[in-house]
This record gives C-alpha cells, sequence and structure tokens, in this order.
C-alpha cells in the first residue's frame, strides 16, 4: 500500500476533488501514513475511515472483500482477522463529496469530521471523532437524500445519546456540530460540482 503523498496523486482523485488531500490527517500522517494503516487502527477520530465509509469504499486483503459498512466495528476493531493484510482499498466515483473537520487544536484529529458523498439521489454520510468508531448518520442521509442542500443539513437534529463525552467537547456539543460540518461539506461539494 502506497504512502499518502502517492496515493494523493491519483489524476481521478484530484480532479474530482482538488483539495482532498490537505483535508485527512496531519503533515506528518500524510507523509509517513498508509490508508491501509490508518483503516485497520480505526482510530476513532481518524480521518480515513469517514472517507472510506461516506465512499461505500471496499477494503480488500489478501482473502477478501470487505464492505466499507462491514468494516468498522467499533473503537480500534475492525473486521480484520489477527493475521489478515489490506492490499487495496476500492473507492467509487461519487458525483459529489467533500469532508470537513473540527480540529482538536492538540492532535489535529477530528474532534468531530464528516463527510458527504451523493451519486445520484443516494447521499452516504458519516461521521467520524464524534462516537467510539466511524458511523453513518441516517438523519442526515435521509434529509440530504430528500434535498441535497447545506440549509436541509442544518436543520437535522442530531441524537447525542451514542455519542462520547471527553474534555475537549460534551456529546451534545458533538451532536451540534455534525449537522453544521456537514452543511460545509454539501456547500463544497456543490461548489466543486459547478
Amino acid at each position: 500500500m502506497p504512502t499518502w503523498p502517492r496515493a494523493t496523486t491519483c489524476a481521478a482523485c484530484c480532479r474530482r476533488w482538488p483539495s482532498w488531500p490537505a483535508a485527512f490527517g496531519d503533515r506528518q500522517v500524510r507523509a509517513m501514513g498508509t490508508l491501509g494503516g490508518s483503516l485497520a487502527n480505526n482510530d476513532p477520530a481518524a480521518c480515513y475511515p469517514a472517507a472510506v465509509l461516506g465512499l461505500n469504499a471496499t477494503v480488500v486483503t489478501e482473502r477478501r472483500d470487505i464492505a466499507a459498512d462491514d468494516f468498522f466495528r467499533g473503537m480500534y476493531e475492525t473486521a480484520l482477522a489477527p493475521d489478515e493484510l489490506i492490499t487495496e482499498v476500492q473507492f467509487p466515483v461519487p458525483d459529489q463529496a467533500a469532508y470537513v473537520k473540527f480540529r482538536n487544536p492538540a492532535s489535529r484529529f477530528a474532534l468531530v469530521g464528516v463527510f458527504v458523498s451523493r451519486k445520484g439521489s443516494r447521499v452516504r454520510v458519516a461521521v467520524t471523532g464524534a462516537a467510539p468508531c466511524v458511523f453513518r448518520c441516517a438523519p442526515l442521509e435521509q434529509a440530504l437524500s430528500a434535498n441535497f442542500t447545506s440549509e436541509t443539513a442544518r436543520h437535522v437534529t442530531v441524537s447525542a445519546d451514542e455519542l462520547v463525552a471527553d474534555l475537549h467537547a460534551s456529546p451534545e456539543y458533538r451532536a451540534h456540530l455534525i449537522p453544521v460540518l456537514a452543511a460545509r461539506a454539501v456547500e463544497q461539494a456543490l461548489a466543486r460540482h459547478h
């Protein structure tokens, strides 16, 4: 698996999302990390799992193909067997996509990060940093599938019940950030489409 600088030179990806390399991770991660390493680690605040889940990617190992919806199991837990190795990740190309995160100032990881993608009328919204594991946000997906606008995203209420609390943010604050960041991601996705 190539390091992130090699992966981010993919011509098709850069045409579709010109600013996507800078949106993920931090400088050190982008210089030395691999996409497969980040996915296998499944840090609850990592950026890459949100892209994989938000794009409905397929994680390929030397033994099998694993759909993104089945790959992420919990905090630092994935569907990988202890001796299984990620060899590639296959991404479908959406019509529009964007990732926006509210950074933790100390770690640069996502306090909350939201990846929004649309292909036809199907919308996927993946959230990182807010729960023990990256997750899809069904209320936002339903609302944005009906009306793909930033205004729609802003008016969605996200429950704080399953979200994490730490010294940086309460579950309620994270629940507030999710639709705000989703609205920004929709704005970016729509702006790139024109």
